[in-house]
Formats: C-alpha cells, structure tokens, sequence
C-alpha cells in the first residue's frame, strides 16, 4: 500500500510519518514538504494526508480527483490535516474520508489511519473486478468501480457508469449475481453500487454524483443492516 504525508510544517509531517511507520510498517510511505512535489511524484496513493491550507490544498485535492478520472486508477481516501474548520465543509466535495484538525490526537489517528486502510483495501479489491458484457454488438469490459447503479428496463437491463449508460439483454437477477455483495438490490427495478452511496432515506438512495435510486419500503431494514455492515467493513464510512 502506497500512503503519502504532505505537510509543510516539518513537525507535524514527522509526527504523522512516525506514527504510520509504527502502525503499517509493511506500507510504502511517502512524504512531501509541498503539495507540487505531491503532484509531480506521479504515484497513484491509497491513502494520502493532506494539510489544506486555503484555497491552494482544496486544488490540489480536486486535481488527484481529476486524474483517478483520466486514470481510471482506485479513488485515493483522503484524510485532510488543518487548524481551520472552516474547510470542512469543502472537504465532501472531493470526498474527503476524514478531516483530522491540528494538534493531532495520536489515538484519534491511528483508528482514522485503521479506517483509511481499510476503506482502500475495499476500492481496489472493487477494481479489480469487472463485468462483461455486450451493448450494440460491442463487448464492454466495465470495473465494477465504475458502475453506479443498474436498472431494468424489459428484456434489457441499463448499466449506468458515469456520464455513460449500457443497455443490456440480461436479467436483474443474473446481474445481481455477477456484481456480488458490494451491490444491493433496493427495489425490483434497481440494484445499486454500495461503494456510490451518498445518503439515502426511507424510500430514497442518493448517490454520489446527485441521481438517485428507489428503495423499496420492504426492503428497507434490510437495506440499512447490509449497508452499516459494508460500511463497517470498508472503515466506518456511514449515510
């Protein structure tokens, strides 16, 4: 595993360098002075903590976002590292995992680093498992990372990764089948990516890019079990 430090405060990157080679001795650990030389290193991280600091950390954390796009690489966790609460909020929009505020509680940072790994572990376990399929006479290799959510529509079934959407002669239930327990089928009509949920309600499912997905009223204790288990396997992530 891959995890960086960048931190331009030479105690504080000491401090967090020290405690993830005591705690994951077996990780590759990686730490930068600034956020260019983060950028310039071109390795894809599992875990990278951040110092944000205004406007230039958040850059920094939506152009890591923006090449696991170009890349198609396992989305990084992030753990962001600052003295101002008011980044926090800004923090979701790249999908930051945890905001850890300075001084750094050393408990609190080896069960955040605990989760982070964890969390990790599970993206690229789901990248490196893909569904196989045909749509318009062309066979698609698609990561199961990518996907969203699938949808019946008659004798097709709708695979929707991103901006693109596949449509597929298949059943719901062979396609439940082939994607396994990381996807959960929340109504008849839809079986969604648990790795992509964002929030859900009683009869809603939110997904990180805004669309949404219903889940049926009787399959919603369900639901909320199978999720806080996924969520408790993969680091503690909830809705």
């Amino acid at each position: 595993m891959e995890i960086a430090v960048c931190d331009n405060d030479e105690n504080i990157r000491d401090d967090i360098a020290r405690l993830i080679s005591r705690q994951k001795p077996e990780a590759s650990l990686h730490v930068f002075d600034s956020k260019d030389k983060l950028l310039r290193s071109g390795v894809h991280f599992s875990v990278v903590f951040l110092d944000v600091k205004g406007v230039s950390g958040m850059e920094i954390a939506r152009e890591l976002r923006r090449r696991e796009e170009e890349w198609r690489s396992p989305r990084s966790v992030l753990v962001f590292i600052t003295g101002y609460r008011e980044y926090m909020e800004e923090a979701f929009d790249v999908m930051a995992f945890y905001y850890l505020l300075k001084p750094i509680d050393t408990d609190k940072f080896s069960n955040v680093l605990e989760r982070a790994c964890r969390e990790a572990e599970g993206n690229e376990a789901q990248e490196e498992r893909y569904l196989m399929f045909k749509a318009s006479g062309t066979t698609v290799r698609l990561a199961l990372k990518e996907i969203l959510f699938i949808e019946s529509s008659g004798k097709k079934v709708i695979v929707h990764a991103g901006s693109e959407t596949y449509e597929v002669y298949g059943t719901m239930e062979g396609m439940e089948e082939e994607t396994g327990e990381t996807f959960y089928r929340s109504h008849r009509c839809f079986l969604v990516n648990m790795a992509k949920i964002a929030s859900y309600k009683a009869n809603t499912i939110y997904l990180e890019n805004g669309q949404s997905v219903l889940l049926s009223r009787q399959k919603y204790a369900d639901f909320v079990k199978k999720y806080m288990r996924y969520a408790a396997e993969q680091g503690g992530k909830s809705a």
